[in-house]
């Protein structure tokens, strides 16, 4: 007997790595055994993969049967490696098409007759073949159309093990399959709620402007039925469409994590996740058994939108710190590390109190000073910190929401939105980012350069309302977002004290 290699692509995060998979067979006792850090999905497989074996017409599943997945210093998971084994297995006793395999990798899971099955993570598996100079992909068939956003690429779909090996030896034909990405999926979405429905709350709308507009951190406080919900469910609509490679970066989390079909290739919409109170630590950023992408990744590019935030346990929320400051987050756990990505705008609400009426005028609060207390020290102040714009959300009269009048729309609001963020695209060209929100430390005072006035107003600001360093830089972001929607180039004392304006519940309510 021989040994035989195949490449196949296991997964890091978001990011594939190459594996070869030698295998090699001999004589003797028939044992299979699995090297080179397997977990217990691939472990699993070698039943699935002798029985595949055998109903491809072939006795090498009675042979001592030795794999081993190189890096061998990489933990290999899942059941993608089902078809690179059982290829690599057969490729000891018959001769595969020398150029094809040196071009190729296959990934898919098998059932007991053959079949190759669909499999999550093919979009980035795809990705990094194309990165890796690799010409062919052969992968499930239901995973065909997900594999093919990848251009460059030729894809393979995968039926059975023996129609692959059929074609390897150079017995059958298999066709490429090819499936263009409809251009309508990145146009102007069509969205059923508009901002024109919401009646008054002109200036909770320019605050969402300027947040959607410099991609900042929001939060909404007022009385039970004032809205907040309503409007944060309408975000969406002003947000810029999804490019192209945006769309790549969003669907690699989606694949990774199941969510892709083979009718939706890619995610074409930014996310909108809104999450229940009850979320667990590792449900909001990701980990369990097998690392998997928690609420914030799937958010990546879009809006997490969490109602109600003094109801969230308060370890979870504290969960949110650090990923909120960096654009990802790093998962530890005794089964590995992995990186995701979760560059997202964080859009939450809350009543001021349990009873929901405290400082409201409409109602008289029942609640305790006491109560009121517990119910918001939930939210720490490192955590306040780190949401740009704090808005009030009152409710509105009878005489406003019988007017007939349509208020502002989203388009009118999407149009600002979009024309300031075409101002940072340009001005912040090559740098690495793209959003005020993401401007270093270290380059504030190049794009958010204050006059002499501007400097007097923070530094009361400052001192008067006892903001900590991260409220400074993060008022001069939203100054800056706030002249970008006003088509100004500099920041001038309006700006500036719309931006103060925006941090002003947390000293009422907190």
């Amino acid at each position: 007997m021989s040994l035989s290699k195949i490449k196949s692509c296991g997964l890091n995060g978001i990011d594939g790595i190459i594996v070869t998979v030698d295998a090699d067979i001999s004589g003797g006792l028939a044992t299979f055994d699995i090297v080179g850090l397997p977990d217990a999905a691939v472990k699993e497989s070698k039943e699935r993969i002798k029985a595949a074996v055998k109903h491809s017409q072939s006795d090498l599943y009675q042979k001592k049967i030795v794999v081993n997945l190189a890096p061998a210093a990489t933990k290999k998971e899942g059941s993608g490696f089902d078809l690179p084994i059982a290829l690599a297995i057969l490729g000891t006793a018959a001769k595969f098409n020398k150029e094809i395999i040196e071009n190729s990798v296959f990934a898919g899971e098998l059932a007991l007759d053959g079949a190759v099955r669909k499999t999550d993570g093919i979009l980035p598996i795809a990705i990094s073949a194309y990165k890796n100079g690799i010409k062919n992909i052969f992968v499930p068939a239901e995973n065909a159309r997900e594999a093919s956003a990848v251009k460059g690429l030729n894809v393979y779909p995968a039926t059975s093990l023996a129609d692959v090996a059929s074609f390897l030896r150079g017995n059958t034909k298999m066709e490429p399959v090819s499936y263009s990405i409809d251009p309508d999926a990145f146009k102007e979405e069509n969205f059923t709620e508009d901002f024109a429905d919401v009646k008054g709350q002109e200036d909770v709308k320019r605050a969402l402007t300027v947040a959607a507009g410099g991609g900042h951190n929001l939060l909404m406080a007022g009385t039970p039925g004032a809205g907040k919900t309503m409007i944060a469910s309408r975000i969406p609509t002003i947000l810029p469409k999804l490019g192209f490679d945006e769309a790549l970066d969003v669907s690699k989390i989606y694949s990774i994590s199941g969510l892709l079909g083979n009718e939706q290739p890619l995610i074409t919409s930014r996310p909108f996740r809104r999450i229940h109170s009850t979320v667990s630590g590792i449900g909001l950023t990701g980990g369990g058994k097998n690392l998997r992408p928690g609420e914030l990744s799937l958010a990546h590019r879009g809006v997490l939108f969490l109602d109600e935030l003094p109801e969230f346990h308060r370890d979870v929320l504290e969960t949110l710190r650090q990923p909120l400051e960096d654009g990802f987050i790093t998962v530890t756990r005794a089964s590995g590390t992995v990186v995701y990505p979760c560059n997202i705008m964080l859009v939450a609400s809350m009543n001021p109190c349990p009873c929901g009426y405290y400082g409201s005028g409409i109602k008289e609060c029942t609640c305790s000073p006491n109560k009121r207390k517990n119910y918001v020290k939930k939210i720490s102040g490192p955590l306040l910190d780190r949401i740009d714009i704090q808005i009030e959300v009152s409710g509105v009269g009878y005489s406003t929401l019988s007017e007939k009048g349509k208020s502002m729309s989203s388009a009118e609001m999407r149009e600002r939105v979009v024309a300031a963020r075409e101002i940072q695209k340009e001005r912040y060209k090559g740098l690495g980012f793209s959003l005020n929100k993401d401007i270093p430390a270290g380059m504030l005072d190049e794009f958010c350069a204050l006059g002499k006035s501007e400097n007097l107003m923070m530094e009361r600001a400052y001192n008067n309302l006892g903001l900590s360093a991260r409220a400074h830089s993060r008022i001069l972001k939203v100054a800056r977002s706030v002249a970008d929607i006003n088509g100004d180039k500099e920041i001038n004392i309006s700006h500036l004290a719309e931006a103060i304006q925006y941090r002003s519940i947390d000293k009422k309510y907190f």
